[in-house]
């Protein structure tokens, strides 16, 4: 194999990892207009993302390895940044970003109704009623978090958004 080709392949190996896990976190966006078949692909790359990028870090390690021992100067180092990229795709499809983004509120402050004086009559609100115990949550703060861990009427309940 050409030192050529070894690029070529690092480069191709490097973007389709990247791509992998690249792709659904921008497909799969609250608030965007999303496509029944982008989501399908989305969620089908995120399930193949961590076999993908396994086999690319396998490659990136071992053509990265060979062309920095095949380098000279500084050349060395130019295969350490899709290396990286490889790597870094790597860790990436092993991580639940979804979580990141819509992290539960696991301890929301409460007020009365009457103190409530941040929600406006227009605004929307989901409302829980539990043995009779009632709550009601303002949509736009639910907005953010979209999952909120609470008890009402003595039942543990996750109410979302």
């Amino acid at each position: 194999m050409t030192r050529r080709t070894m690029w070529v392949t690092l480069a191709v190996a490097t973007g389709i990892a990247a791509a992998s896990v690249v792709i659904p976190v921008f497909v799969i966006m609250p608030f965007r207009a999303q496509s029944e078949s982008g989501l399908a692909f989305s969620y089908a790359l995120r399930r193949w993302a961590p076999v993908v990028t396994t086999i690319a870090l396998v490659m990136g390690w071992v053509l990265g390895a060979w062309l920095v021992r095949s380098g000279a100067g500084w050349r060395r180092a130019l295969p350490l940044l899709p290396v990286a990229l490889v790597t870094g795709s790597a860790w990436f499809a092993r991580q639940n970003h979804f979580e990141w983004m819509f992290a539960p509120l696991p301890n929301a402050g409460y007020v009365r109704a009457p103190e409530a004086g941040f929600v406006k009559p227009d605004d929307m609100v989901l409302g829980v009623v539990v043995n009779g115990d009632a709550v009601a949550y303002p949509v736009n703060q639910l907005a953010y978090h979209h999952v909120i861990n609470d008890e009402v009427g003595g039942v543990p309940i996750v109410a979302t958004y």
